[in-house]
Order: C-alpha cells, then sequence, then structure tokens
C-alpha cells in the first residue's frame, strides 16, 4: 500500500468514526473562514513567518505533490492558522509555537541546518527522527504530533481533496421513490 493509499484510508476511517461531529464542523468553520474576503478587522495571524516557513516544510513531506494535489496545494497552512487563531486557547497556541521551535532545534541538532526549507537526505533524517523518536514526551515528538494530525486533518477536510481525490459525494446515487420493492415470502404475510 502506497502511503498516500494508506493516509486516504486513515482519513475515511477517521472521518466516519474517530472525529467527533464539533471537530468536523470545526473544520468546515475553519475551511468558510479561510474562504471569506479577508476583514480589516481580522485579528494577525497567530504564527510567525519562522513557523509558517516551518509548518509548509513539514506540510510538505507529510503529504507532497504528486498526481494528486499536496497538502501546501490545498492551503493547509491557511487552514492551521484559522484554527489557532480562532478555535485554539492560549495553551494550544503555545503548545503549537513550542512544538514547531523544538522540531526545529532537532533539526538544527541533527543537521546543523533550520528546518524550514530543508529539503532531500537532510529533510529526511529530521523526518524519520520525528516519525520514530526515541522519547515520544519530548516536546519536539509532541509537536510533531500535533502537527502531523492538523496537517492530515486539513488536509482531508479541504473542498479540493474533497472533491477532485476522494470524490466525494454529499447525496450519492439517486432517489427513486417508486422502486419495486420484492415481496417477502411471495406475497404471503407470515
Amino acid at each position: 500500500m502506497e502511503r498516500r493509499d494508506f493516509l486516504r484510508a486513515a482519513a475515511a476511517a477517521a472521518a466516519l468514526s474517530l472525529v467527533p461531529h464539533e471537530a468536523e464542523a470545526q473544520a468546515a468553520r475553519a475551511w468558510a473562514t479561510l474562504a471569506a474576503p479577508a476583514s480589516p478587522d481580522l485579528p494577525v495571524a497567530p504564527l510567525s513567518e519562522a513557523h509558517r516557513a516551518i509548518i509548509r516544510t513539514v506540510a510538505d513531506a507529510i503529504i507532497p505533490r504528486t498526481d494528486s494535489p499536496g497538502a501546501n496545494d490545498v492551503n493547509v497552512l491557511g487552514w492551521i492558522e484559522v484554527i489557532a487563531q480562532d478555535y485554539y486557547t492560549d495553551a494550544e497556541r503555545t503548545a503549537l509555537t513550542t512544538g514547531l521551535d523544538a522540531m526545529d532545534a532537532l533539526s538544527r541538532q541533527l543537521t546543523q541546518q533550520p528546518l524550514a526549507g530543508l529539503a532531500g537526505a537532510p529533510l529526511a533524517q529530521v523526518m524519520d527522527a520525528l516519525d520514530a523518536p526515541t522519547d515520544r514526551t519530548t516536546p519536539a515528538a509532541r509537536g510533531y504530533s500535533r502537527l502531523k494530525g492538523l496537517v492530515i486533518h486539513g488536509y482531508f477536510t479541504s473542498e479540493r481533496v474533497q472533491k477532485d481525490v476522494l470524490k466525494t459525494q454529499i447525496m450519492p446515487g439517486r432517489f427513486n421513490g417508486a422502486a419495486d420493492m420484492p415481496t417477502k415470502g411471495a406475497g404471503r404475510d407470515e
């Protein structure tokens, strides 16, 4: 099974059973906010340009563009900013940015380069360390787990992925109110 197929199956399973209804509604509202014209009254985005660059790099590593759009193609970064700004508490925003900083520190420790813009073998080295950490309680591991969940959730709830990749039909099939119904027991009542 290829990585994208696995992600698609995981997202479908999550959409059906694991994601609370409120989370799905929240995701939809965040996409609607992102699609709406910008208002001059909107507060400033909660992430710095350095944090945005880290998210773009990691999002592209998790879901790169192939024959289908990648995470950056559907603006997962913008969606994450709306979630962080409109739905996160101050403590959750701090946890997100602390995790991003810890992931960057890990990258500098492993490759002597910042995580933002990293590519090729150095990025693979950092992603391998983040995907299979020796200690899941480190700030980098927790930050990556949070960011990976956001990237996958944002990607699979985007309109473009729903329509073009998953081919989700809100009202599948067609309604036929005059369909013939088979008779149980050859027409005899039991």
